[in-house]
């Protein structure tokens, strides 16, 4: 039987044991962080003021943009401050809010995506019942159920992981709580609870990819049968950045939770789960911003509406 200790607090990996490069790994982190918030923020701003973007589709960007502020509020500012003080120390319980933050946010992108999805689907597949399917009152109510999945799936972890014993080492091998390697340290024998998650929550995952996948390809077989090119490019067009941004969402989550763990901790690892913490939130105003023509329009509006001398210039 393993030496079972009472553990208080873990240890988080840096990217380096030495100081000064530990100092510019957290300003560097730090600068990514504030230009992903401002980036959210003033799609969050545009979505809100911006009348012409009333729209289901901004609505769910709105949202999106909500949950990746979040999502990556969880564990960069607290990365920051341990590589600026040089202590990689974390209480069980902020280890314990971290699982359930990253848990909920997590879940509830992927369901705004998928989401989004079926906007573009009802969009694209049958116009002419658009505004009665994606109603104002439906809309709220699929961001509210992709919120209250997140919330119950970080819950079900979080109670899954925290109600066994920990023993052994008090390192985790990455820079914020992860499932996998609080699983490794965990000593108990009955590990039924976090399996029926972990089922759940890769059941989930699968339902998200599957319900993308069909859309996509009701949507391509509608956009194909459009006569002119230039009416499939208007089309694919609304759809590439939803691609774009939900294939990076699973191919980052895939690499950090469903790559075999390894006995010894390994930077790669460690790489993994900086892109998909900072990737996804990182990509998705970019993406919705530069070949998005609503939002430029938007924004040149908020700054006639806030510099209107530059607009007689």
């Amino acid at each position: 039987m393993p030496n079972v200790t009472k553990i208080t607090s873990f240890i988080l990996m840096g990217f380096s044991d030495v100081s000064e490069l530990q100092t510019v790994c957290g300003l560097f982190f730090l600068v990514m962080y504030l230009a992903v918030i401002m980036s959210n923020f003033l799609i969050i701003t545009l979505v809100t003021l911006d009348l012409k973007l009333k729209t289901p589709m901004y609505f769910f960007l709105k949202n999106l943009s909500l949950l990746d502020i979040f999502f990556i509020s969880v564990s960069i500012p607290n990365f920051f401050i341990n590589s600026i003080t040089h202590t990689n120390s974390i209480s069980i319980l902020g280890c314990a809010l971290q699982v359930f933050l990253m848990t909920t946010f997590t879940s509830g992108e992927g369901c705004i995506l998928t989401a989004m999805s079926y906007d573009r689907y009802i969009a694209i597949c049958s116009p002419l019942h658009y505004e009665t399917i994606m109603c104002s009152g439906n809309c709220v109510l699929m961001v509210g159920v992709s919120w209250s999945t997140g919330v119950l799936l970080g819950v079900l972890y979080t109670a899954g992981i925290f109600s066994m014993p920990f023993c052994g080492s008090r390192v985790i091998p990455q820079f914020f709580c992860d499932i996998p390697s609080l699983l490794k340290i965990s000593c108990s024998d009955k590990l039924l609870v976090i399996y029926i998650s972990l089922g759940i929550g890769f059941c989930l995952g699968m339902s998200f990819f599957i319900c993308v996948v069909i859309s996509y390809c009701y949507i391509f077989s509608t956009v194909l049968k459009i006569p002119t090119t230039k009416g499939q490019s208007k089309a694919f067009a609304t759809c590439l950045p939803h691609i774009i941004v939900f294939s990076t969402f699973i191919a980052t989550a895939c690499f950090v939770y469903l790559k075999p763990s390894s006995e010894e901790p390994s930077a790669s690892d460690r790489l993994f789960s900086v892109l998909h913490t900072v990737l996804p939130p990182a990509l998705n105003p970019v993406i919705y911003s530069l070949r998005n023509t609503d939002i430029k329009c938007a924004l040149r509006r908020l700054q006639n509406n806030l510099f209107p001398r530059s607009s007689l210039t």
